[in-house]
């Protein structure tokens, strides 16, 4: 088991990479499969009421302060 009181310090080059990775740009590594794509749900495999449910929700949330508070 590790000692939990020794801390550590990244090293100037573990802080220079970790800087160029959080700018770099990221992308998918690879296009999806046919059968990836197949299985994706797409629009029509929303039921209905659904996307109305989540704007109503994005709408009380937006408007929320603080954790927990009760609409």
């Amino acid at each position: 088991m590790a000692d939990k009181t020794q801390t550590s310090e990244p090293s100037a080059a573990t802080r220079k990479a970790e800087e160029q990775e959080a700018r770099s740009e990221h992308s998918a590594d690879r296009e999806p499969t046919a059968d990836e794509e197949k299985a994706a749900p797409g629009g029509d495999d929303i039921e209905p009421g659904v996307a109305d449910s989540f704007e109503e929700m994005a709408r009380r949330g937006a408007n929320v302060k603080g954790e927990g508070e009760v609409p």
